[in-house]
């Protein structure tokens, strides 16, 4: 896989990693990838049900910023990269069916797609993890190349027709002293999350174990640190469940689509 190194931003980076994902020589996470390039989550309903998406995600801007919406059949992505073919270039999907899951992950969804499918694309809190580790903050999933830990919470999402539930959230851990800093840095970054929604206390948004993710990896946590939770891209994917479309098709946690947007132009200051 394609990486830059430290500090340097090739723009040719994001066509490479895409490249080698739609071959299928890439199936992994994607934290730490094409540093400097904007990944987003995704997710991909039937015209009959992207209005009320569309209306849930303007509802509910935290966990669901909005990048891009495709055009109903069309798999191409323009405004995010001129070569982006959303059925082959995520490391793997996951395929909804009345709301469930299926038992495989697929590598691309070409012989799944259909005319009446609109990609929704979402900003990811990968871009501002950039920016944290520029500002001298260790985020341990990527420091130990790992997936970043998320889970299901009880905050309440502004329901929008058949869409709703809870906020799904993805944790970091700091030192005290750092998440005030966290807190600075991602602020300056609404379009991919921006500031956290919860500090300490699981409990308190209904995470009853946190050292067992619904979603990544589970977290490694050290002495004198708390969790800091993000609004998290994963929850369109939580809201799929309650609404039950005929069919949906989302990015697996954590492997997102690459994009050719730069992370510097989503910062608001």
């Amino acid at each position: 896989m394609v990486h830059a190194a430290a500090g340097e931003v090739r723009a040719e980076v994001p066509a490479s990693c895409r490249a080698q994902i739609r071959a299928g020589a890439f199936t992994g996470q994607t934290a730490g990838l094409a540093p400097g390039f904007v990944q987003g989550n995704v997710i991909i309903l039937p015209d009959s049900h992207a209005g009320d998406f569309l209306r849930f995600a303007q509802a509910n801007p935290k966990p669901c910023p909005l990048l891009a919406v495709g055009e109903p059949g069309n798999p191409h992505l323009p405004s995010l990269g001129a070569d982006i073919d959303i059925r082959t270039d995520l490391p793997r999907y996951r395929v909804f069916r009345d709301g469930i899951a299926d038992a495989d992950d697929p590598l691309e969804i070409g012989d799944i797609w259909r005319d009446d499918l609109v990609t929704f694309v979402i900003g990811c809190s990968f871009s501002f993890e950039e920016a944290l580790i520029q500002d001298g903050l260790d985020v341990r999933h990527v420091s130990l190349g790992r997936n970043v830990p998320m889970y299901r919470s009880t905050i309440p999402l502004v329901p929008a027709g058949r869409f709703g539930g809870g906020m799904v959230v993805s944790m970091r851990p700091f030192k005290p002293a750092d998440a005030i800093r966290a807190v600075q840095v991602t602020s300056r970054f609404p379009a991919v999350h921006g500031a956290p929604v919860h500090l300490t206390d699981p409990a308190a948004i209904g995470i009853n174990d946190l050292m067992r993710a619904d979603f990544g990896d589970d977290p490694v946590i050290g002495p004198g640190e708390i969790p800091v939770f993000w609004a998290c891209g994963v929850t369109p994917q939580v809201a799929v469940e309650a609404a039950k479309p005929p069919i949906a098709i989302a990015h697996v946690p954590g492997h997102m689509l690459i994009t050719d947007l730069r992370n510097a132009r989503l910062a608001v200051i």
